[in-house]
């Protein structure tokens, strides 16, 4: 029987294996270290900014969605890639809704920020 990490020390190792992921993300994921630079910058912008503490929320939120779909996407081109580079269709295809969805939270992204800043 295979004994289950439990409590604090789960947390370590889970806290462990993602920064691991951060890490790997950072040094293999262009795209990763393109939206980690403008999250550099905007995140100190959005608490610059005069706006409303529910706006600055939504603002803070919409550029770690954005980190959290990379990271999604990086992890399933990787899985994809691992079982091989030959063309599949079905394999085409998780890379291609991959990259949508980063597109998508990109889009809103730019949304929530212009509806914020500009209307």
């Amino acid at each position: 029987m295979i004994k289950k990490n439990r409590g604090f020390t789960r947390l370590v190792k889970a806290s462990r294996y993602s920064y691991k992921g951060v890490v790997a993300a950072i040094h293999n994921e262009a795209a990763f270290r393109q939206e980690l630079a403008a999250a550099a910058v905007l995140l100190p912008i959005a608490f610059w900014l005069d706006v409303a503490k529910l706006e600055r929320i939504v603002m803070i939120a919409t550029v770690f969605v954005v980190l959290i779909v990379e990271l999604l996407n990086s992890g399933i081109e990787s899985v994809v890639d691992r079982v091989g580079y030959e063309h599949h269709e079905l394999a085409g295809r998780a890379k291609d809704m991959g990259s949508a969805a980063v597109s998508l939270s990109l889009l809103l992204w730019l949304f929530v920020w212009a509806g914020i800043l500009f209307f």
